[in-house]
């Protein structure tokens, strides 16, 4: 095909849209079928609507080609476990009785049977269920889900493309089971789970699939000659069957790599790359295989991860390079719009010359069919855009919001020594242990406690005028005094003031710093049936005021036990916000971790002695190539030790991580340099404290006793368990305990009844250790 005719065939698609409703209906309809307010048929009649809803915009639109399959009710990983039947021995029953209720149990454990184990989507905020398998696994085919989103989208006149997890990437998720040998590989199944993705296939393609789209994500990180070989048998073998869809291999977050020659000698028909993270070396890779010849490539040439509006003329000229390097070439995102918003234009309470910088989904796609029609029908056809999108681009880049000049002039001002303790750990613990009196194995709780309704109530009424804001602090007063008061009758060491003040972790602190903007109905999935708004990260940083030492003195003030001080660290404070793509990571860090600083220092001046600053996504953020980690980490570890190294050496500092491998960051976990570190360990059975003790980590550490994102109540006993196992690796006098994360999605019944076990089986396994 012709550069003319690979262009005039172009076609506008994406991979994935948000699956929430403009009013977050979805959240709304499942948790209310968990509490017996909504009915299975019901939520099933809110997601087929939502899923109607979204292929129709897309289609109004212009996207000429809409995804199935990326809609769920849970979790897309989750789907896939279904689709190839792997459901792990302990939900079969339940999944047998009721495939609702027992994808659920899957998700989120019963009383009396644990969830899958939970871990970030590669370096995105998006959790997936981990799958479990072993030598014993036996996949079977189950396309209904897939099948019928398909026969949807059809009924409504729609051309559509199902999107499954490829084979390779969802083996390479995946974990081996409870009982199976550690060093057992899934990816030695995929002989045995090829002929099901080949009958889920033909499925696909008798229900009027003419293509289907197989993500490979897991591609585009650094794999093994073995691994490579298996990407190379497994589209062989499914490009080699007769019923079949064509089949379109996506990759996104990064280069493809060393998988490109691999893929692109596939017999597969087209191939899906990220022109926005990797765009420079996915061209280059591209023209050294000599192009995709006789293939489609969908181009994805607008980010799908960050909120700023595409520069159309950069990506046109992106994309014609692209027409003479395959067959045909469609204009896409670069991931699943999953990642982002919904729609700028809702955003009323944002300046509207700002939010003219500004691309959610619904801008996302409007940008995707404008440079298909660009790219089809030539730029006259959009001089339109093209003028528009150079004026607002040019209005982001000269606005006084991105540039501070006392900001730069003081990040540019740090030195070595502004990122070091005072007195190596040793010495500090020395002061910390005879300054805060603690025994054995002392117990605290990561920083937040049930959000309850009231809560949210009170601070809706403040914002619509209901209440004044001294009744709003007469509130939160109460609800401290209450949380403060559990916390001494339980028996917790080491108390927190519950942050009923706070609507997120990042949110609160992003509204007080300037530079940053907040929305009002910017959700994103994180998982399940949990939003976040993450901020946007518009311009350089600073703290105008104190932002946590009033509520903190306050808890101080109620008791004789140290309450924490709690901030948000920088790199996640960047990791949960849609970041400036105008200003290197690590500038923005830098000026993030010197306004915490100011924070950290205010708080230990009015007295707090133990300061947690939480840094969950320093592993989410860590960059999927591993030639590139070395300068992520220098700079995030750094503006953390930025953030706390001004503390005098009897204030301990604490650090926060959740739901990650931590296996390939504990020398950056060293290198933090806190003084003790609480971390997700209750699903994995402690697996990061074994990780920890192979390093020789020599500080203070709290893996997790309590899974807080199921609703279950772990007994003492399981929780006294779970601290034998980690005794094993780390010593008593080294070590916390403490649940795996924040209590805020919580229940106050199960919290109080999993915090009084947790307590009582640090009792019992303190009363077991020898005495001194």
């Amino acid at each position: 095909m012709t550069t003319e005719s690979a262009a005039a065939a172009a076609r506008a698609t994406v991979y994935g849209y948000p699956r929430q409703g403009p009013d977050r209906e979805l959240k709304k309809a499942v948790e209310g079928y968990w509490k017996g307010r909504v009915t299975a048929d019901a939520l099933r009649q809110t997601a087929a609507r939502l899923r109607r809803d979204n292929r129709q915009q897309l289609a109004d639109a212009g996207i000429q080609e809409v995804p199935t399959g990326d809609f769920s009710l849970y979790d897309h990983v989750l789907d896939t476990t279904v689709m190839v039947g792997a459901i792990p021995e302990r939900h079969r029953e339940a999944v047998a009785a009721d495939a609702l209720d027992g994808y659920f149990a899957m998700a989120r454990g019963t009383q009396d049977v644990a969830p899958l184990e939970m871990t970030k989507w590669f370096d995105t905020n998006y959790h997936y269920l981990v799958p479990e398998l072993g030598p014993g696994t036996v996949f079977t085919a189950d396309s209904s889900q897939q099948v019928a989103q398909l026969k949807e989208a059809l009924a409504q006149g729609l051309t559509a493309r199902p999107v499954l997890v490829g084979p390779v990437t969802y083996l390479l998720l995946a974990k081996p089971a409870p009982g199976v040998p550690a060093d057992f590989e899934p990816l030695t199944l995929l002989d045995r789970l090829l002929p099901v993705y080949a009958e889920v296939l033909a499925d696909l393609r008798a229900a009027g699939a003419e293509w289907v789209q197989l993500d490979e994500p897991a591609l585009v990180q650094d794999r093994t000659p073995a691994e490579l070989d298996a990407a190379e048998r497994a589209y062989r073998d499914l490009g080699a069957l007769t019923d079949r869809p064509k089949l379109l291999v996506a990759s996104y977050f990064d280069r493809l790599g060393e998988a490109l020659p691999v893929l692109a000698k596939a017999p597969v028909e087209g191939l899906a790359l990220d022109f926005t993270e990797a765009a420079a070396a996915n061209l280059d890779a591209l023209a050294a295989v000599g192009g995709l010849p006789g293939k489609r490539l969908v181009a994805g040439v607008v980010n799908g991860r960050n909120i700023w509006i595409n520069d159309l003329q950069k990506s046109l000229s992106t994309l014609g390079t692209l027409l003479g390097l395959a067959d045909r070439v469609d204009v896409a995102a670069s991931c699943s719009l999953l990642h982002v918003p919904l729609d700028a234009a809702a955003e009323k309470e944002i300046d509207p010359q700002i939010v003219r910088w500004l691309a959610f989904a619904r801008q996302k796609t409007a940008e995707i069919v404008t440079l298909a029609k660009a790219l089809a029908q030539g730029t006259d056809l959009i001089a339109a855009e093209l003028s528009a999108n150079k004026a607002a681009l040019a209005s982001r880049a000269g606005s006084p919001l991105t540039r501070d000049p006392a900001v730069r002039a003081r990040a540019e001002a740090v030195t070595d020594a502004d990122s070091r303790r005072s007195q190596p750990y040793a010495e500090r613990s020395a002061a910390q242990r005879a300054q805060l009196g603690l025994p054995l194995l002392p117990t605290t709780t990561i920083g937040s406690f049930p959000q309850t309704g009231e809560l949210r109530t009170a601070r809706a009424d403040l914002r619509a005028g209901r209440i004044d804001p001294a009744g709003y602090e007469e509130r939160i007063r109460t609800e401290i005094r209450e949380v403060i008061s559990f916390q001494e009758k339980t028996g917790i060491d080491v108390l927190v003031h519950g942050e009923p003040e706070r609507n997120d972790m990042v949110q609160y602190f992003a509204e007080q710093l300037t530079g940053y903007l907040a929305t009002q109905h910017g959700w994103v999935q994180s998982y399940g049936t949990r939003y976040v708004r993450p901020p946007v990260l518009a311009g350089d940083i600073s703290r105008p005021e104190p932002m946590t030492v009033r509520w903190t003195s306050y808890a101080q003030s109620l008791s004789d036990r140290p309450v924490k001080g709690m901030l948000t660290g920088p790199v996640t404070m960047l990791a949960w916000s849609f970041v400036r793509d105008d200003l290197p990571l690590g500038e923005t860090a830098r000026q993030v971790a010197l306004a915490l600083r100011d924070e950290v220092d205010d708080l230990e001046a009015s007295g707090t002695s133990v300061i947690q600053v939480d840094e969950p996504a320093l592993r989410e953020t860590l960059p999927l190539r591993a030639a590139d980690r070395a300068d992520y980490l220098a700079w995030a570890t750094e503006a953390f030790r930025l953030t706390t190294s001004g503390v005098r050496p009897e204030t301990q500092i604490h650090t926060h991580m959740c739901y990650a491998e931590f296996g390939d960051i504990v020398q950056a976990i060293d290198d933090l340099d806190a003084d003790v570190i609480s971390l997700e360990a209750a699903r994995s059975h402690m697996q990061v404290a074994r990780e920890l003790a192979a390093h020789g980590y020599p500080r203070e550490a709290g893996p997790g006793v309590y899974d807080i994102h199921s609703p279950r109540v772990p007994s003492a006993e399981e929780a006294a368990e779970l601290l034998r196992t980690g005794l094993k690796a780390i010593p008593a006098e080294r070590l916390w305990v403490n649940p795996d994360c924040g209590l805020k999605t919580r229940g106050w019944p199960e919290t109080r009844a999993s915090l009084e076990n947790l307590v009582a089986a640090a009792r019992t396994v303190r009363a077991e250790l020898p005495a001194s």
